[in-house]
């Protein structure tokens, strides 16, 4: 008698069980929508940065920091290291001896890297008759793009400047969009505020 009911009662849980899930399963599926944690960006404040010894100077956020970059016959490159954001925007800089076609070369070479990873690259032309400066900017675009901007600008005759923007770690540019977008308008305001400058012997 016992047996008889330990009988009915596992065949009820049973039966509750896969009524349970076939009523679970009515509904349709809808997959949850793509999240990234939300992103804190600063207020945005620029200062001018002007070393006397190089030959440029141009605005950048309060929240970046200039670094050097120690490297023989390169001694007016700089990073910009933006902390909150573990981004650098590397700036080289080569003074023009009838080499401009190289650097522009140099250039396109260093964007061609991208091409396998990048859905599309933008280019805007820059320019600045008043202040002697012309240049393009490239938005890169991809999740797996290692550098999501870069420009160049030059005075066409003497001086010759780069800028990359990396992060330092694995790229994903779906989740970073608004960081790039971010300080994408710094490095534009950088741009528009850039200057040619003498150097102070």
């Amino acid at each position: 008698m016992k047996n008889k009911s330990t009988q009915i009662l596992q065949k009820f849980i049973i039966l509750f069980i896969i009524t349970s899930i076939l009523v679970a399963c009515d509904e349709d599926y809808q997959p949850k929508p793509r999240a990234y944690f939300r992103i804190q960006l600063p207020k945005k404040e620029y200062h001018h940065y002007k070393n006397p010894y190089f030959p440029y100077s141009f605005s950048i956020p309060t929240y970046a920091k200039i670094e050097p970059v120690i490297s023989a016959g390169n001694k007016y490159w700089i990073n910009i290291y933006y902390p909150n954001f573990n981004a650098q925007l590397h700036i080289s800089y080569k003074p023009i001896h009838h080499n401009l076609d190289t650097l522009l070369n140099d250039v396109h070479s260093m964007m061609n890297k991208h091409i396998p990873k990048a859905n599309a690259i933008n280019e805007q032309l820059y320019l600045n008759a008043n202040k002697k400066v012309y240049g393009m900017t490239y938005e890169i675009q991809g999740s797996e793009a290692a550098s999501p901007f870069q420009f160049y600008v030059t005075d066409s005759t003497t001086h010759f400047l780069r800028g990359a923007l990396y992060f330092n770690f694995s790229p994903n540019n779906d989740s970073l969009k608004p960081v790039i977008e971010f300080l994408e308008a710094d490095i534009r305001e950088m741009i528009d505020s850039f200057k040619w400058e003498e150097i102070k012997l």
